[in-house]
């Protein structure tokens, strides 16, 4: 009797234990069950933006939109009707009336994960802006975001803030290397495709001059690489003697330390920029060996221009009869802009790509390529390295790729999708 007893002690407890064990299974299965599906009835949305110093683009997409993928809503906004001063928010005159525009089935099932690539240095999910020319700082805080409830800027739930270049970085693998670039070095194609796990690197001229690259992922590896910012743009700008014997760019160089205050040096960004573009002219028309030489009506539009003078020596530096003091400060930005690219390709050695970004270099594209360009002699002239150069691959956006503008929000893209995985 006593071992009966026993044995039925003994099956009582495995059939408690066995229950025990059928029980969490059956919870952890249906909570597991519970958060998938309650997660896919979720209306879910990426909110991405590209924030330059110029133009603000916003774009919103559905949460699995294949890359390459049209936007459901864009707009584009200029920063300087709406941030007029440092009482003007991005969140209160940009991003909340551009949600209130799109046609979207806002309810307690919609979410959005926000991605915004901005131009300035990021620090604690913070983007500082000092380009808008209003005089002051404005930053955009990607906590404050996702706690402020104006219009329907409740409905963000998360909020990544990444540097602009960042941004461009991350867009440089939504591209397709056989449609989406042009090789401004022969045979840069094939060696992207070889070295797809290499290095990657990008400089870009726009309102500013920005420069990212980008490593393998040691740590998430299923996301390819990862981008890591950089401030290269501000590197010390080194005068060439590439102009007659004339120290041209010496005499550039003190002009604009004594413009921008500086004793010792200026940034490669004050020459290498639609800012730039403008400084280089401005210098020009008070040089004796230029100031004759300018066109009374390209010197009326640039001083009526405001922050689009750049735009207008450009403009004017092409075509059959081009401005020539437009011409001589084009094609010292554009040598400059192929030595900072010749300084980044030795600095990273990208064999994954160096590739040459930024609104101003798809409008400026014959002056950049061609062996005899100024930008590709400026790009090799590096003296006893310039065999290094050979191993890495230089590309362009094509001028269909370069026409929808989008690098920078595909890259915000790539962002705001790897924080909806995470979810």
């Amino acid at each position: 009797d006593k071992d009966n007893t026993l044995s039925l002690f003994i099956m009582s407890k495995n059939t408690v234990n066995a229950l025990a064990i059928s029980v969490i299974a059956t919870t952890a299965a249906s909570y597991y069950y519970y958060r998938s599906n309650s997660s896919k009835a979720k209306n879910t949305y990426l909110f991405v933006g590209d924030i330059g110093g110029t133009n603000t683009r916003l774009a919103i997409y559905s949460a699995n939109s294949l890359p390459g993928t049209e936007p459901l809503f864009s707009n584009t906004y200029k920063n300087e009707e709406f941030i007029k001063d440092d009482t003007k928010t991005f969140e209160h005159e940009i991003f909340s009336p551009f949600l209130s525009g799109c046609d979207i089935e806002w309810d307690r099932n919609t979410e959005l994960i926000a991605c915004f690539a901005v131009a300035g240095p990021v620090k604690n999910n913070t983007a500082t802006m000092t380009n808008l020319g209003i005089g002051s700082e404005v930053q955009i805080s990607g906590d404050k975001i996702m706690k402020n409830s104006h219009g329907l800027l409740h409905y963000i739930k998360r909020c990544k803030i990444v540097n602009d270049f960042v941004g461009q970085g991350y867009g440089m693998l939504d591209l397709d290397v056989d449609t989406d670039l042009e090789e401004l070095v022969p045979g840069s194609k094939i060696l992207i495709k070889e070295n797809a796990s290499g290095v990657k690197a990008c400089v870009g001229a726009g309102t500013g001059l920005g420069e990212c690259f980008l490593t393998a992922s040691t740590l998430h590896p299923d996301d390819g690489h990862e981008c890591y910012p950089s401030e290269g743009g501000h590197v010390d700008f080194a005068a060439h003697d590439q102009y007659g014997g004339d120290e041209l760019e010496g005499r550039l160089a003190k002009a604009l330390m004594k413009k921008f205050d500086q004793l010792h040096r200026i940034s490669v960004e004050r020459i290498v920029s639609g800012r730039g573009l403008a400084n280089i002219f401005e210098f020009l028309c008070d040089d004796e060996n230029y100031k004759s030489k300018v066109r009374p009506y390209v010197k009326s539009q640039f001083d009526a221009a405001g922050d689009e003078q750049g735009k207008i020596v450009g403009m004017n530096a092409q075509g059959e009869d081009p401005c020539p003091v437009c011409v001589k400060a084009m094609r010292i930005m554009v040598s400059t802009y192929g030595a900072e690219a010749g300084n980044c390709a030795l600095k990273f050695i990208p064999t994954g790509g160096l590739y040459i970004t930024g609104g101003i270099t798809p409008k400026i594209m014959n002056y950049i390529r061609g062996e005899n360009s100024p930008f590709i002699k400026a790009y090799k002239d590096k003296g006893r390295l310039g065999s290094v150069l050979k191993t890495v691959p230089l590309v362009a956006l094509t001028e269909k790729a370069a026409e929808s503008d989008d690098l920078g929000l595909r890259g915000a893209k790539v962002c705001a999708y790897r924080e909806y995985k995470k979810m």
